[in-house]
C-alpha cells in the first residue's frame, strides 16, 4: 500500500494522516468513484503542501481535484502568519483570479432558442477571444496603474457596466492591498490589448438555461427563475497573471532557500507572509486579481450590449462574480478563536456561509453564490455556501468538473470538428476560434460535473441551488 493512501473518515471525506514532515493531515472531499479518478500524485501533492510552515487544519482537496503544479488543482491550504505561515505563488496558480461571473437576463429560454443562431453569431463577433488575442483595450501606463489598483471599479468608471455590479462581486470588485509597482514591466507588456478579452483554453462565455431549482429560497435571493436564460463568463488575468506567477515562483525558490524552508517540490516555492518577498507577491497578486475583475467587467458590458441588441426588454443585473485562483486574507474560527489566515484556493471557490459580513446584504441570509462551471455540453451549477462548509473547509468548494484527460490526449481522441457536430446535435450553438481548442475541451476530458456537485452538496461544502444547461457556447 502506498504511503499516500487516504482512508474514509465520513461518507464523503477521506483523510491522509500526518506523517514524516507533514505538519497537518490531508483531507479529500470525494466519493469512491471520484477517489478512483484522482491520480495518486494528487495525494502526494497534498502531503507535500502539508509540510509547509504555518499551515493549519489540513491540506484539502475539493471533489474536482486533479494534478497541478505543486498544489493540486482543487487544492486549499490556509496559513497562519503568526506561526511563520507562508504564501506560495504555485498555491495560487498561473491564471491568477481566473473566475466565473453570471448575469441574469429575465429572458426565457424559449425566446433565446428562437434567436439562438443570430445571438451566437453576434456574441462570437463581439467578444474578443482566442489564443494571443490582441483585440482588447489599449491602456496607458497611468491607466494601467489605476486598473491594477481598482479592478472592476476602474472598468465601471470607464463606462463598462454599472455601479450596482460592484456589490455583487467578491471584495466589492476591488482587491484591497494591490501594489501595481510590484508588477513587472514584462507582465504589463503581456497585457497589451488583452484587457476585455476572453482568452483560450477552458475559458468561455455561455448562454445557459435554468433547468432545475433545488433551493427556492436561495434561488429567489439570487434572482434565478426556472426557464430563464443567464450568461456565464469564465476567464482570468490573461498574460499579466501568468507572468506574475512565473516571476514570483523564481523569487520564492531563492527565498525558500534563504529561509531554510525545505521544499519537497520546487513548484511549492514560497515565502513567509510577513517577509518582503511575501508582501511583494501579495501586492502583485492582488493587482492581478484586479486585472481579472476588470477583464470580466468589460466582457460583461460587451455581453450586455450584444444580448440587449437582440432582446431590448432584457434586464441584466449581475448575479455574482467569484474567483478560484487566489490567496485571501480572511478571519476564520479556529479552535474557538477568530484567527487571521491566508487561504490559498487553487481551482477552488470561496463558499462563505450565511451570516458572513463579506457577502452582499441580499445574500447574507442564504450564503454566497458558488458558480460551478461544467464542460462544453454539460450542466453548470449554482450552489450556496453553508455554515458546515465554513467549519470543514474554511468556506471553500469546488470550481468545476476537473480534468481526467490531458489536453494532448484530448486532441488525439476528439477532433474539433467532431466536437462541434456532437454539440450541435444537442441543440447547442458552439462558436470556437480553433479546432484544437475545442478538441482540448471536449466534454469527455472532464469528470462528471453532476457527481462533483452531488459530493459538494452531500458533504456540506455547498448546497445545490440551480442547474443550468448550455444553449450557446463561445470558446477561444
Amino acid at each position: 500500500m502506498s504511503r499516500y493512501t487516504p482512508y474514509k473518515i465520513a461518507p464523503y471525506i477521506y483523510r491522509l494522516d500526518a506523517q514524516g514532515p507533514m505538519r497537518v493531515p490531508a483531507l479529500i472531499f470525494a466519493d469512491e468513484e471520484l477517489m478512483a479518478q484522482m491520480e495518486d500524485d494528487v495525494f502526494r501533492q497534498l502531503s507535500n503542501v502539508a509540510t509547509l510552515p504555518g499551515i493549519v487544519m489540513g491540506a484539502m482537496a475539493m471533489p474536482d481535484a486533479h494534478l497541478g503544479y505543486g498544489f493540486p488543482i482543487g487544492g486549499v491550504g490556509a496559513f497562519d502568519p503568526r506561526k511563520g505561515g507562508v504564501v506560495s505563488a504555485g498555491g495560487v496558480g498561473f491564471d491568477i483570479a481566473c473566475g466565473v461571473r453570471t448575469i441574469l437576463t429575465g429572458i426565457t429560454e424559449e425566446k433565446v432558442a428562437a434567436q439562438k443562431k443570430l445571438l451566437a453569431d453576434l456574441l462570437y463577433q463581439n467578444i474578443p477571444a482566442g489564443m494571443g488575442t490582441k483585440k482588447g483595450l489599449k491602456i496607458s501606463d497611468k491607466e494601467m496603474d489605476r486598473m491594477l489598483s481598482q479592478g472592476a471599479l476602474w472598468a465601471v468608471s470607464k463606462g463598462f457596466g454599472e455601479k450596482s455590479d460592484l456589490e455583487k462581486a467578491e471584495e466589492g470588485g476591488t482587491a484591497s492591498g494591490a501594489d501595481p509597482q510590484a508588477v513587472s514591466s514584462r507582465a504589463r507588456q503581456r497585457l497589451d490589448r488583452e484587457v476585455g478579452t476572453l482568452g483560450s483554453g477552458n475559458h468561455y462565455l455561455e448562454v445557459q438555461a435554468v433547468r432545475e431549482i433545488y433551493d427556492p429560497e436561495a434561488a429567489e435571493a439570487f434572482g434565478l427563475r426556472k426557464g430563464d436564460a443567464v450568461i456565464s463568463i469564465h476567464c482570468g488575468s490573461r498574460g499579466l497573471g501568468h507572468q506574475v506567477a512565473t516571476e514570483y515562483i523564481r523569487l520564492m525558490v531563492d527565498e525558500s532557500a534563504s529561509q531554510k524552508i525545505h521544499l519537497p517540490d520546487r513548484d511549492l516555492a514560497c515565502a513567509p507572509i510577513l517577509s518582503s518577498t511575501g508582501q511583494s507577491y501579495l501586492g502583485a497578486m492582488r493587482a492581478a486579481i484586479n486585472c481579472a475583475l476588470a477583464n470580466r467587467q468589460i466582457l460583461t458590458h460587451l455581453a450586455r450590449e450584444t444580448f440587449s441588441g437582440v432582446f431590448p426588454d432584457a434586464r441584466m443585473p449581475l448575479l455574482y462574480d467569484v474567483c478560484h485562483n487566489t490567496c485571501r486574507e480572511e478571519k476564520h474560527s479556529l479552535n474557538g478563536r477568530n484567527t487571521t489566515l491566508f487561504v490559498h484556493r487553487k481551482g477552488a471557490t470561496r463558499a462563505f456561509g450565511p451570516g458572513q459580513q463579506d457577502l452582499p446584504p441580499a445574500y447574507r441570509g442564504v450564503g454566497q453564490p458558488v458558480l460551478v462551471g461544467g464542460s462544453m455540453g454539460t450542466s453548470s451549477y449554482i450552489l450556496a455556501g453553508t455554515s458546515e462548509g465554513m467549519r470543514s473547509s474554511l468556506g471553500s468548494a469546488c470550481h468545476g468538473a476537473g480534468r481526467v484527460m490531458s489536453r494532448k490526449q484530448a486532441i488525439k481522441k476528439y477532433p474539433g470538428r467532431q466536437v462541434i457536430d456532437r454539440l450541435q446535435k444537442m441543440n447547442i450553438e458552439i462558436r470556437g476560434h480553433s479546432f484544437k481548442g475545442l478538441a482540448e475541451e471536449a466534454p469527455e476530458t472532464y469528470k462528471e460535473v453532476d457527481r462533483v456537485v452531488d459530493v459538494s452538496h452531500n458533504s456540506g461544502l455547498a448546497r445545490r441551488v440551480a442547474r443550468l444547461k448550455p444553449l450557446i457556447c463561445i470558446k477561444g
